[in-house]
């Protein structure tokens, strides 16, 4: 009862600043109703209901994880917790908080942009961060079942690939938006910042989600259903993110071209 109001919450808050969102796009680009300092401001309020919602909703689901019965160790039952729910939720719903609480202060007109770029950068990389541990621990919790276990990966190819794209590869991906990040620490204007590379991350990004899902709509639940199938597919809210490509692909395009259109 408390979890699942808490995260009904959280996703009101998440709902609201999707509305807000859509909202000042269609003002902003379509109907050329909003000011850069409205624009701003509705990017502001976007990026603190997003901190509500991940603090609100993952840290109650993480501490329900290992709270029902804290000292029990039956068949693994506190490890699989820990790794599949307590970690990941708790990294969740403090680290993007915090970071996004961060932005929020920073992203200010009336300051130094410097500020602002750096910690939308942070906020970036700390994203596929957490969404590469979560998923890694899904995938460490499916092995741990005796009903699966390393056969899950070993009999059966595209378990495995999915296995490896999703602990390498996003690991990868997260060590890369790192070094982008590093890279443009100190940069003064949004204008400089590197956008053929950052819309290859949210590109890549978007792709490992997109490439999972049509993975699982061509070959089926390969080797049975599994709490990894259970996960990605039932519990999943954020499905959404297959969609970057329509963002970062563009963003990659029109960055190698010319920055002079984008917004200072």
């Amino acid at each position: 009862m408390v979890t699942d109001t808490l995260s009904g919450v959280g996703l009101g808050f998440r709902a609201i600043a999707a509305l807000i969102a859509v909202v000042a796009i269609v003002s902003y680009f379509f109907l050329r109703s909003m000011g850069k300092a409205e624009a701003v401001m509705s990017l502001r309020w976007v990026i603190l209901l997003e901190a509500f919602y991940w603090a609100i909703t993952f840290i109650p689901a993480g501490l329900w994880g290992v709270s029902a019965n804290p000292f029990s160790n039956t068949n693994g039952q506190l490890l699989g917790n820990l790794v599949v729910n307590f970690f990941p939720c708790m990294l969740g719903g403090i680290l993007l908080p915090v970071v996004l609480v961060v932005l929020f202060t920073k992203l200010n007109p009336n300051k130094p942009s410097a500020g602002a770029i750096k910690w939308a950068l942070i906020s970036g990389t700390a994203f596929v961060l957490v969404y590469w541990f979560t998923n890694t621990g899904d995938w460490v919790y499916t092995i741990m079942d005796k009903r699966y276990g390393s056969q899950y990966l070993t009999n059966y190819p595209l378990n495995l690939l999915s296995f490896v794209v999703t602990t390498v590869g996003l690991l990868a991906l997260t060590i890369y938006a790192g070094y982008v990040s590093k890279k443009s620490f100190g940069i003064q204007n949004w204008r400089a910042l590197n956008f053929k590379k950052i819309g290859a991350v949210i590109a890549l990004f978007g792709l490992f989600y997109a490439g999972i899902y049509v993975m699982w709509i061509l070959a089926g639940s390969v080797g049975g259903w599994s709490s990894w199938y259970a996960w990605f597919l039932g519990h999943d809210v954020d499905l959404w993110i297959m969609t970057l490509p329509l963002v970062g692909l563009p963003l990659m395009f029109y960055a190698e071209n010319t920055n002079e259109n984008l917004p200072s």
